[in-house]
């Protein structure tokens, strides 16, 4: 019989974050790499591996030396690029998009640097993976996947090694590594021998082995030992190794091997909420970017603007490495925070000014402004018109101290548009500022142009919609929503005649909860402690500013030809709460905006609502996907949007956020997952949390934080088909600028337009080597697609086909002024 054959992949996992901070996270690279370098010269054989992108360039940057050591070692296939991402990231909050630019940023990286391209995507220490991934993989050069969790009591598998399917149909061989990838040093053949013992099956296998977390890699002891197991057991074949060794023995049973095509969850349920401000960041960093790019790129194919490459890419790696898999789930310490909000801000800053830059270069051909004219410019990156609300402020020519106020109105090529005049965000004592929100459509992927014309007239007396028989009812064509004044909460919700909510839609709950950020011990926050209560007027007053008298805590706050704002305050403990319902006067979708001031600790916060549906289907958006949720109340992951989908009676309900990843649901009650309030980095091993008894120990989120959703409801295949593309319109939301243009330059035109229904352009950019423009068109529904794209600056176009969750990139050379597809790394087919 021949021998089992054991590929030995040592390697030392290293958190760049986690209970430290990314400097004492640089100084273990340098240390590990250090040692490493010296197995790897000294010992026959021995080959050292490792993975991210971004450890490297620490050590390229920090100790030249040692980097051009590791060079050679590449080069004499003593050390193993493997991986070949930025960073491990979490692999089920960040976007398609995201997953993309990791592969992007850390492929070029390690092909420029070390001229090499690994086929096996390594994630060891990420807490579940999305099956949206698959696609990605198989698009950006990976033939493998190997990861360690979930274990089999979350996941079960029939074995841990299967072809993985995307929801495309993709394929990328994949593999469980059971034993993890963390040593205790000086006991790894003991280790070893254990895992063997318990798994007898198998062959080829895969054993990761080294010092881990906070680096460290082999140990000279167990090099000893390992070497002399291999001498004892015939039966055993140990050879030092590489993941794509591994897998290219592996695909030799490739027909043999089950088939997964579902997810790899759940674990740690808890992070999909954990540390509010860090997700709620990246989602904005991630938005931020990449409509950032939209509009830089419709600049520069037009010679308005230089291409701001350097600094896109610098933003790029301040995303990556917030999705390490310790910052972006909520897992680090009170420092590992801290250091992601400024990583945040960092790119927040950037992206700010890149997008002034650009909106200056397209405006500047726009004509100046008629006499008495307040010019309104809205930007939209998205290749399709978009019809919504614009909200802008601006200054009127100057302070008003009449007793008449200011009435906005817009206007759209001489068309009065629906407009109201809202409370602006200063408070000062006269008129010195306008808010005003107007209905409107803007057209793709361009600079829409508005006009605003003030008039004085009367001071408004309040608003025209009051409370009625205990109710604050908004009714349209389209719309009926009634706000119960004695609970606060939506009563009613009807779209288009069809009622699709249970009374007390968004109740406030207090959910049971602990001190462990991970939740490593449970699947679902089910356990209600308390629920808020609408405050007492006297609360509401307190809540509001006012230091005496009352004030009704639900109440009508905005009311005009847009929209109806009504506000209710709600009290739990110390904690407080205000729910802003956004009802629009045209259209179905009302705008939840959640205000929480939290005090509670080791417990958290959901939202519940109730559909009027028969056996709907829970459904979110995963990266480059969409999929079934689970349906017994355990904790579900997903990104801009979720529904509720009944066949039987030809609806949906749709929810989008801007910032959020947590939800359950039970089959009765939809529960979305704001934030917890657990301990940082606290532990429940052994079933026991290890948190100080002694002292204070602070917890995560207290405080205020914000929320927003957005509720829509309809027939089953137009709600689907549309709320992917809303949930990306609320997320990368056109940029709005009252501005006086110069009048002279270029006359902008449009960027990217596609016309079809359904699909996004998920990237409008410029290759990464400089030439040319990149597309990335995403079909979100699973149904194949036939679209036109347009580039009309160039004056180029094309037809394509997408299947059902397809990716698919087009390049265009603006030289031969052709359209190619390439893959996700942009490379044109046989290249690469």
């Amino acid at each position: 019989m021949p021998a089992r054959r054991i590929h030995l992949v040592s390697n030392a996992h290293l958190d760049p974050v986690w209970l430290w901070e990314w400097q004492e996270g640089a100084g273990e690279a340098l240390s590990t790499f250090r040692q490493a370098a010296e197995f790897c010269e000294t010992r026959k054989g021995y080959i050292f591996c490792h993975n991210e992108a971004v450890l490297y360039r620490w050590i390229e940057e920090h100790e030249p030396p040692l980097f051009r050591r590791i060079r050679k070692l590449v080069r004499a296939k003593k050390w193993h690029i493997m991986g070949g991402w930025y960073v491990q990231p979490d692999c089920n909050m960040p976007s398609g998009e995201s997953f993309v630019r990791q592969a992007l940023l850390g492929r070029r990286y390690f092909a420029e640097k070390f001229g090499v391209e690994p086929r096996t995507a390594v994630n060891l220490d990420p807490f579940g993976h999305t099956r949206g991934l698959v696609q990605i993989l198989a698009k950006s050069g990976y033939t493998a996947y190997l990861c360690c969790r979930p274990g089999n009591r979350e996941c079960p598998l029939p074995g841990d090694e299967f072809v993985w399917v995307g929801y495309d149909g993709s394929e990328v061989l994949a593999t469980r590594a059971s034993a993890h990838y963390c040593s205790v040093g000086g006991k790894e053949r003991e280790r070893l021998e254990k895992w063997l013992a318990e798994n007898p099956a198998g062959d080829p296998v895969i054993h990761l082995w080294g010092i881990g977390n906070h680096g460290g890699g082999p140990s000279r002891k167990d090099l000893a030992d390992l070497d002399a197991l291999a001498g004892e057991r015939p039966d055993l074949e140990l050879v030092h190794s590489t993941p794509d060794a591994y897998f290219e023995e592996l695909g030799k049973r490739r027909a043999d091997l089950p088939r997964r095509e579902k997810d790899l969850n759940p674990w740690a349920v808890g992070c999909y909420t954990s540390m509010v401000r860090v997700k709620q960041g990246h989602r904005r960093l991630e938005n931020e970017l990449f409509s950032a790019e939209k509009m830089a790129t419709t600049a520069w194919l037009q010679g308005l603007l230089p291409y701001p490459q350097a600094e896109l890419e610098e933003v790029m790696r301040d995303l990556a490495f917030v999705q390490f898999h310790d910052i972006l789930p909520g897992s680090a310490i009170p420092a590992g925070e801290d250091g992601a909000l400024r990583m945040i801000g960092h790119g927040l800053e950037i992206l700010s000014r890149l997008k002034a830059r650009a909106f200056f270069a397209l405006a500047a051909g726009e004509p100046q402004a008629a006499p008495g004219e307040i010019p309104i410019f809205v930007f939209n990156p998205h290749p399709h018109p978009v019809r919504g609300l614009v909200e802008c402020e601006f200054e009127p020519w100057e302070p008003n101290f009449e007793k008449t106020r200011w009435s906005p109105t817009v206007y759209a090529r001489g068309r009065a548009l629906p407009t109201q005049a809202e409370k602006e965000e200063s408070n000062l004592s006269v008129e010195w500022r306008k808010r005003v929100v107007f209905e409107a459509e803007l057209a793709p992927g361009r600079l829409n142009r508005f006009s605003c014309r003030l008039e004085k007239a009367p001071e408004k007396n309040g608003p025209g919609i009051a409370e009625k028989d205990g109710f604050i009812t908004v009714a349209t064509a389209g719309l009926t929503a009634a706000v119960n004044a004695r609970t606060g909460l939506l009563d009613v919700y009807r779209a288009n005649g069809k009622d699709l909510l249970e009374p007390g839609a968004f109740r406030p709950l207090v959910i049971r909860d602990n001190a462990d950020p991970w939740g490593m011990k449970v699947r679902s926050f089910r356990a209600v402690a308390g629920h808020f209560a609408l405050a007492t007027p006297e609360e509401a007053a307190r809540f509001c500013g006012l230091r005496e008298g009352v004030l009704a805590p639900v109440r009508v706050i905005e009311d005009g030809r847009v929209r109806t704002v009504v506000e209710a305050v709600f009290a739990y403990g110390a904690s407080r709460l205000a729910l802003q319902y956004r009802i629009p006067k045209r259209g179905t979708e009302i705008e939840l905006g959640v205000r929480a001031f939290w005090a509670e600790r080791d417990t958290m916060l959901k939202l519940g609502l109730t559909p009027r549906l028969k056996m709907p289907r829970f459904l979110g958006q995963v990266a480059y996907g969409a999929d079934e949720l689970p349906a017994n109340g355990d904790e579900a992951v997903a990104q801009k949007w979720l529904a509720l989908v009944s066949v039987a009676d030809d609806a949906a309900l749709t929810v989008a956020n801007d910032g959020t990843y947590g939800s359950d649901w039970d089959g009765i009650e939809l529960r979305l997952s704001l934030l917890r309030s657990p301990a940082f980095a606290a532990d429940t091993w052994e079933d026991r949390l290890a948190v100080a008894q002694d002292r204070f120990i602070p917890r995560q989120d207290i405080g205020e934080r914000s929320f927003r959703f957005w509720l829509n409801g309809g027939p089953l295949d137009a709600r689907m088909e549309e709320i992917d593309r809303e949930a990306l319109v609320h997320n990368e939301a056109p940029y709005v600028l009252s501005y006086f243009p110069p009048g002279h330059g270029k006359k902008a035109v449009a960027g990217v337009v596609v016309t079809g229904a359904a699909i996004e352009v998920a990237a409008f950019k410029r290759s990464e080597d400089g030439r040319d423009a990149v597309i990335r068109l995403f079909e979100p529904t699973g149904r194949p697609r036939r679209a036109v794209v347009r580039l009309p600056a160039l004056g180029a176009r094309t037809a394509v086909r997408l299947k059902g969750f397809e990716i698919k990139t087009l390049r265009y050379d603006r030289r031969t002024r052709r359209f190619t597809e390439t893959d996700l790394l942009e490379r044109k087919p046989g290249k690469g």
